[in-house]
């Protein structure tokens, strides 16, 4: 029999490392899920076993085009884009007509069903920062010529058509500036830190450290991440709320991490620094922890830990 009074709810890039996550996520909270995604970066992999829940739907189709699908909408979340440093060199015209074209269909898809729509920022719209922490009221110090350009320009862009349409039609939007996260599903090509250092430990290999490995991140688990999103989502706050942990760490502290994680030897290589890579990296969480009463609760050796048993079962 079908059941009424279900929240139903659209995940752009619901295939993808977080948006996966957050497809569960959803259908234990009992909502009908619509995971749209063309897998240029998400994997089907990450949905199998989704596939054969009754309230789950995956939907092949790029946002950049219309997305044609007339049932009722509660929630719209877009986590569309690739988003690894590999992606910029190979997709950079993609990326932006996802955060333009992409979220502006989405939009326009809400105000037809009424529905609330969050967009995925990140913390790459602060840029190389000149304050620390990141708070959500800084305007940022972004190259927008350089590599990263396309993915940090998208995404002010995306804040910025939310904004519009929120003023304009009074839609129901949400923004989540989302710092570094990690954890199982990640792209082992990914690119990134955390990726690299578990593929190389795991086989054997000297962990790459670009530069003195002095710069920073900030890393939180991706249950944490998704946990923040559907907090945001259920609250009326429609200006920029950071999502992260605000454990700062140096890229060699998390080299040992991962070295200790995966029970090897720490050994490093270095390598140039590539260009436009942000120095620091830290969120100030004081809104979010003050207006949607969330902060990280895994630690850094769990999350490490429960990554490092992902990444070894990739291993053939």
């Amino acid at each position: 029999m079908p059941r009424h009074n279900v929240k139903v709810a659209v995940v752009a890039g619901g295939a993808g490392f977080i948006g996966s996550h957050l497809c569960e996520y959803l259908l234990k909270k009992n909502y009908r899920v619509y995971a749209v995604d063309n897998l240029i970066t998400g994997r089907r992999k990450n949905i199998e076993s989704l596939l054969q829940h009754s309230d789950f739907t995956w939907i092949d189709h790029d946002i950049i085009n219309p997305l044609l699908m007339n049932s009722p909408c509660d929630e719209i979340y877009n986590l569309a884009s690739p988003a690894s440093p590999v992606d910029f060199e190979k997709f950079p015209d993609f990326i932006l007509k996802t955060a333009a074209l992409g979220h502006l269909n989405l939009l326009n898809w809400a105000r037809t069903h009424n529905s609330k729509i969050l967009f995925a920022s990140t913390s790459e719209i602060y840029g190389d920062p000149l304050i620390h922490p990141q708070v959500e009221s800084y305007l940022g110090n972004v190259d927008c010529t350089g590599i990263r350009g396309c993915y940090d320009e998208g995404k002010r862009f995306g804040e910025a058509l939310s904004m519009s349409y929120r003023r304009k039609y009074k839609l129901q939007t949400r923004i989540a500036r989302i710092f570094n996260t990690y954890g199982p599903r990640m792209r082992p090509e990914d690119g990134r830190v955390i990726p690299n250092f578990f593929t190389q430990a795991l086989a054997g290999k000297p962990l790459t450290v670009y530069g003195d490995g002095k710069q920073t991140r900030s890393l939180c688990y991706v249950t944490d991440l998704v946990e923040g999103l559907y907090r945001l989502m259920q609250s009326e706050i429609h200006l920029p709320i950071n999502i992260g942990n605000p454990q700062e760490m140096t890229i060699l502290e998390i080299a040992k991490a991962v070295s200790e994680a995966c029970s090897v030897k720490l050994e490093t290589e270095s390598k140039p620094l590539p260009p436009s890579d942000p120095r620091l990296r830290r969120p100030d969480i004081s809104k979010a922890k003050t207006l949607l009463k969330w902060s990280p609760q895994t630690s850094l050796s769990q999350g490490m830990i429960l990554t490092c048993n992902y990444f070894k079962n990739l291993v053939p």
